[in-house]
């Protein structure tokens, strides 16, 4: 695989975590950060959390 396909990819992915964060009323910019790092296992995360207490 080359690397710059990789690269896209992970990069293509950490947005839509960030996305999902927001989504789900998380910051974007962590989960951006913190999926350039983790990748798929910060989408798993992100999609299996609740959403913060309003409160």
């Amino acid at each position: 695989m080359d690397a710059n396909n990789y690269a896209v990819g992970w990069g293509t992915l950490s947005l839509i975590n960030a996305g999902l964060a927001q989504a789900k009323g998380r910051s974007g910019l962590a989960w951006f950060l913190g999926s350039l790092l983790l990748g798929p296992i910060a989408t798993l995360v992100i999609v299996v959390m609740q959403r913060p207490d309003p409160r």
